[in-house]
């Protein structure tokens, strides 16, 4: 390891309002940086059974030894234990978050404790600031208070502001940190675990720079990475579309959940889709720090000022397949304006859109079935495509002006335990599904990931390739068990490097122990791969150690009962891998 500055962590005691910097170069040189260091010092500073809310757990961040060096390597890991779910919580953001925190010359951040009165922390390289966040607590609006800190805060231009809304403020269990903006680590919680320090915002920035040892390698590994990146079709959907391409596909493939997963097929996808987003609605487009492709896209959602006649106010809105699956698809709604409201609103108090658009579609059809009224809901009466109706649902729930909100907000698992309908609440080891209901190999990824996230082993993409025959394999549980865990484990690499996994098809083995080698890094592709078998080893483990139990996972009838491309899924297939799966995790 040439650059010794990604070897250090800055610790930050909000209690005590103090900091100091360890270097841990045995953590950094055995797992990269990222999610392999952070899964190691939440392990170590989180005590076991901490309440996720209280003063003991902790918030991690952590970047890898390719950010500001590489194209794409782009992404911050957080780690902690998550409100949702009682154990792990990982997340990842992008925008200018890891080459801030890069260039202020850490390899990683832990924050400890809780402030008594709200505070936001403003690193500038070797300066930490606790600065009064009085003024800004209670603003429920995420744009409003990161304009405010950047009118106030050095760094323009290099820095990244990670702050929270209301919805983080009141404890939402499933409530978000933005970053930028339009960036935003968000599932699982970190915006309640702020909330729960009186933490409003961090700020970093620095100047740092970084060596290389083989310029003339450097320079020949940075253009292949590039060029790969910007000439070659792997990554073109994302800038010409971005991921609501997505819409159109799975539509079409028969695994888009709709109406809370009453369906796979949204007759009005259209209307959602990146197509007619980009032809009607598009703005513009911009990227992460150090990233060529540009997969971020605005839409303009232009409306008329009341009673001013030819006046109108321009909203930005940044859109995603992920939010237009739960905030559009799930909740039936075929209004793309009403869909951008919508997606809008959730940005700006601070949720996370995939667990707020579930829990919204559980609402809809549990005052469908009977099982709530509008004695519950304050009179507010919930349909498919109401999009009015979901406006003001979230911000009763950020409020959670009476029992029943105060449970939405604890997530749809919760809400279901307590109100009935756990058939049809699509919660996954406690986390809201994500949108992909395209086979077996999905729903085991969905209970088994470390994250019980789409992102952690690619299952909606096993199931696609073997519906298309690019992978020849048979359907067992066996099997498919073992292919989520070679790709999971992999997938450590590369979010311990820290690069983004719309990348990953361009950082190959082969790609990623050149790029290390430059950065004075020697590692063989048997060495990358036990590295990253044993870091979803030490991430399962922590789960485990917080009380995870795999043989209590539950699976909503209703995944099922829907049709996916495969067919209807058969549990005992989704058990025996489950079980296959966590004997891979204790060998």
């Amino acid at each position: 390891m040439l650059d010794k500055t990604i070897a250090k962590v800055l610790f930050i005691d909000l209690t005590k309002r103090s900091f100091w910097v360890e270097v841990r170069e045995e953590l950094f040189n055995k797992y990269l940086g990222g999610a392999g260091v952070a899964i190691n010092l939440l392990s170590e500073e989180c005590p076991q059974g901490a309440d996720p809310l209280g003063p003991n757990n902790v918030i991690v961040f952590a970047v890898g030894p390719l950010v500001n060096m590489f194209p794409m390597a782009s992404k911050t890991a957080a780690f902690f234990k998550s409100p949702l779910t009682g154990n792990l919580g990982e997340s990842y953001c992008g925008g200018r978050s890891a080459v801030a925190l890069r260039s202020a010359g850490y390899g990683a951040i832990v924050i400890k404790g809780a402030s008594e009165t709200p505070v936001y922390i403003a690193v500038h390289g070797d300066n930490v600031h606790f600065r009064d966040a009085a003024t800004y607590w209670g603003m429920r609006s995420t744009h409003g208070v990161g304009r405010i800190i950047r009118e106030n805060e050095e760094g323009a231009g290099v820095r990244t502001i990670m702050r929270i809304g209301g919805a983080g403020e009141k404890l939402v269990r499933y409530s978000m940190v933005v970053t930028e903006t339009y960036r935003h680590f968000g599932r699982l919680g970190l915006g309640a675990v702020f909330g729960s320090k009186k933490l409003k915002a961090l700020v970093i920035s620095g100047k740092k720079t970084f060596p290389v040892v083989n310029k003339t390698e450097y320079r020949k590994i940075y253009k292949e990475i590039y060029d790969k990146e910007v000439k070659s079709p792997l990554l073109q959907k994302y800038h010409e579309l971005g991921t609501a391409s997505n819409i159109l596909v799975l539509n079409e493939l028969g695994g888009l959940p709709t109406k809370n997963l009453k369906s796979t097929s949204f007759d009005a996808g259209e209307n959602i889709s990146g197509e007619l987003l980009a032809e009607f609605y598009l703005g513009r487009r911009t990227a992460c720090a150090h990233c060529p492709v540009a997969c971020i896209h605005l839409a303009t959602l232009r409306e008329p000022y009341e009673d001013e006649s030819y006046f109108y106010k321009t909203t930005w809105v940044s859109y995603d397949y992920e939010p237009l699956f739960s905030l559009g698809s799930m909740l039936g709604i075929s209004n793309t304006q009403g869909v951008l409201k919508l997606m809008h609103e959730v940005e700006l108090l601070g949720f996370d859109a995939m667990s707020v658009g579930v829990v919204l579609a559980w609402v809809t059809e549990a005052m469908e079935t009977g099982l709530i009224s509008t004695k519950e809901t304050l009179d507010l009466k919930f349909s498919w495509g109401d999009y009015n109706a979901y406006i003001k649902a979230i911000k009763h729930i950020m409020n959670q002006p009476n029992e029943f909100y105060t449970y939405l907000a604890k997530g749809v698992e919760a809400a279901a335990l307590k109100y009935g309908g756990l058939d049809f609440a699509l919660a996954f080891g406690g986390n809201e599904m994500p949108g992909y209901h395209t086979g077996p190999a999905a729903i085991i990824n969905h209970l088994t990931g470390a994250r019980h996230s789409h992102l952690d082993s690619g299952g909606y993409s096993l199931d696609q390739k073997v519906l298309a025959k690019k992978v020849e394999m048979e359907f067992t549980p066996e099997k498919i068990a073992e292919k989520l865990f070679e790709e999971e484990a992999w997938r450590q690499v590369l979010s311990s490097l820290i690069v983004c996994f719309f990348a990953r098809g361009v950082y190959t083995e082969d790609v990623v122990i050149k790029a290390l080698n430059t950065m004075g890094y020697n590692f063989t592709e048997n060495e990358l791969k036990n590295i990253g078998s044993e870091m979803l080893k030490l991430k399962q483990k922590f789960k485990l150690r917080e009380g995870f139990k795999p043989e209590n996972l539950k699976i909503p009838k209703r995944a099922l009962e829907t049709t996916t491309p495969h067919g209807k899924i058969d549990e005992e297939i989704i058990r025996e891998a489950v079980k296959a799966y966590f004997k891979k995790v204790q060998e």
